[in-house]
């Protein structure tokens, strides 16, 4: 067990999702967010990347969170990408997300040696904004104008495994700080003093007889 709430009813279990938690999964989805898939893209997942699903399993048996999750093999930085996370409303508060989140993340990192890991996310989403940036640590990559299907934008964010943080903070306005660079260093280049010519030989000139 992961996650232990206050009550022994919130004793949840975070494992590896199977092909039996798909359906689950998918109702999950229906029920917490506006993007949704038919089932031949869960199991695209479940067969590709068996070790990055994860599901929430409450004291009932019930799948109450998941998280959907995949690598990006074949980019010139190896890493992984948040597909969908969702926790049902009745289970919210709970660290439930947070605990998806990093049984997923180490995955990617150990058995796939991702570099970083990827997400997208409404810039309306505040709770979800507040998970990956407060909480998780993740930092905004860039901007993505009209990105869901009803056109609203998407914060590209990203959390690094293998360097320091960078990238843009959401502040509590909605909009994004981005780190000044910093100033450009010219090159020193060393003045060297240079000798003076050598002095030409003076020609004397015949005098006309």
């Amino acid at each position: 067990y992961m996650g232990i709430a206050p009550f022994a009813k919130y004793v949840m279990l975070i494992r590896r999702a199977t092909v039996e938690d798909l359906l689950s999964m998918q109702a999950c989805n229906l029920t917490c967010l506006p993007e949704n898939y038919q089932m031949k893209y869960y199991s695209y997942h479940m067969l590709s990347w068996p070790q990055l699903l994860h599901v929430c399993e409450d004291y009932n048996g019930k799948i109450v969170g998941y998280v959907l999750a995949k690598m990006e093999e074949d980019a010139p930085e190896p890493h992984g990408h948040i597909t969908s996370l969702a926790v049902l409303r009745s289970h919210r508060k709970l660290g439930i997300a947070t605990k998806l989140m990093r049984a997923t993340q180490q995955d990617m990192k150990n058995l796939f040696g991702a570099e970083y890991v990827s997400l997208h996310v409404r810039v309306s989403n505040e709770a979800a904004i507040h998970l990956y940036q407060e909480t998780l640590g993740f930092r905004v990559n860039d901007v993505e104008a009209k990105y869901y299907a009803d056109n609203e934008d998407a914060f590209d964010m990203r959390f690094s495994f293998t360097k320091e943080q960078t990238g843009g903070k959401v502040l509590p306005n909605g909009t994004v700080e981005w780190p000044e660079k910093p100033p450009e260093t010219k090159p020193v280049v060393a003045e060297v003093e240079q000798a003076p010519p050598p002095a030409k030989p003076s020609q004397k000139r015949k005098k006309k007889r």
